[in-house]
């Protein structure tokens, strides 16, 4: 197999349909109130779409929520309820409703671990000036 295929990026297609699962995921979750879990945060921060459209990887970015697993494998068992609803939709903008694949985006807890890591590199700077 080439690296370009490997490395080949989303096409203007697989966007489109990625943005469209997004907004509508996201509406669905607030709808049903799961945006608020935990007392934390539930957003869809990132879709992406396999070539063929069959596949819709949708990573969710969880805030303050203690038991991140727990919540992730709750939206997993209740899959086919999202996808349901998510094909009411779109119904009429997509021949065939994507089979949902759910992840948890920790670009938000990485984000913070790097400012945690950078505020103490920066008070061992000032103690050794």
């Amino acid at each position: 197999m080439e690296l370009q295929n490997i490395l080949m990026e989303e096409t203007k297609r697989q966007k489109q349909v990625g943005k469209l699962i997004q907004a509508e995921l996201s509406d669905i979750f607030q709808r049903s109130g799961l945006n608020i879990v935990q007392g934390g945060m539930l957003s869809v921060s990132k879709v992406s779409m396999t070539p063929d459209l069959i596949e819709a990887r949708v990573y969710l970015s969880l805030f303050q929520i203690p038991d991140a697993q727990q919540v992730l494998a709750d939206v997993k068992e209740r899959n086919w309820e999202y996808r349901k609803m998510l094909g009411e939709r779109v119904r009429n903008q997509l021949r065939r409703v994507p089979y949902l694949e759910f992840f948890i985006d920790d670009t938000l807890d990485y984000v913070f671990k790097m400012e945690e890591v950078f505020k103490k590199l920066n008070e061992e700077k000032e103690l050794k000036d």
